[in-house]
């Protein structure tokens, strides 16, 4: 969908605290019941250099127009809600700072907010998951084993738990996968976040569905689809090297060897 004419509101009766600034905040707008295509909405808000960028989000919600659609939880970069494409770039409304985005030498500050690509939005920033999740099911992302329950805990040595450390952060935020051009291209891709996720399993000692994991990684739709552009793991909140975890799953395909 094109974007069509910028509209403007009041926000005179947003509180403004003390030592706020101004900020011009362009929120890409969509009503499905209303709208053919989105359009760009913009507000002047005034915010102190330590807010959030949910907090903008709130504020103009809250106080100038309620019917402002986005998702959002813990606000903490836990649980994975809030991810929108802002100044262009795939983040968490909860953990981007207003001082990180101003505009230098007191120069006008415009932060532009727009639903993140590749799933369908719904309404404003929110956006179907449900393609997300269903990759994300298919991998099987959870602990496989076969015969008899053990009488004890499963052990494992720490060097074993290091293995697959780095993506047993991923908190499904779904900002790795839409940054991904090879899924806006083709929704049938599994994507990123799904590959990271049965890779936390494929590397787990006391897991012994690899095989199968790899199997459903293997098809057309898999980790050969991956370009290795890294736009997934600069736009992962929580740090994971996700081209490189996808690399690892490749190669465990290539040498059959976990």
């Amino acid at each position: 969908m094109t974007a069509v004419a910028e509209q403007a509101h009041d926000t005179s009766q947003i509180p403004a605290p003390e030592g706020s600034v101004t900020v011009t905040v362009k929120i890409l707008r969509f009503n499905p019941e209303q709208d053919t295509e989105p359009h760009w909405e913009s507000y002047d808000v005034p915010a102190l250099p330590t807010d959030r960028v949910l907090n903008l989000l709130m504020s103009i919600k809250n106080y100038v127009d309620g019917t402002l659609s986005f998702r959002r939880s813990c606000a903490h970069g836990i649980c994975g809600s809030d991810a929108m494409q802002i100044n262009g770039i795939n983040r968490l409304a909860c953990k981007v700072l207003v001082k990180d985005l101003l505009a230098k030498k007191g120069k006008p500050t415009t932060i532009t907010i727009a639903p993140i690509k590749g799933l369908k939005t719904e309404k404003d920033l929110y956006v179907d998951m449900e393609p997300f999740f269903e990759a994300f099911r298919a991998v099987k992302p959870y602990l496989i084993a076969y015969g008899n329950e053990p009488t004890r805990e499963r052990v494992q040595s720490i060097a074993d738990r290091e293995r697959f450390d780095d993506t047993t952060k991923c908190i499904l935020c779904a900002c790795c996968t839409s940054s991904c051009p090879v899924y806006w291209s083709d929704g049938s891709y599994f994507g990123p976040a799904a590959i990271v996720n049965a890779h936390r399993f494929i590397f787990d000692s006391r897991d012994e569905g690899a095989e199968e994991r790899l199997d459903i990684l293997n098809d057309a739709e898999g980790v050969w689809r991956c370009r290795t552009t890294f736009n997934c793991t600069d736009a992962c909140p929580r740090g994971i090297q996700v081209t490189k975890a996808i690399q690892e799953v490749k190669r465990a395909l290539l040498f059959k060897r976990v």
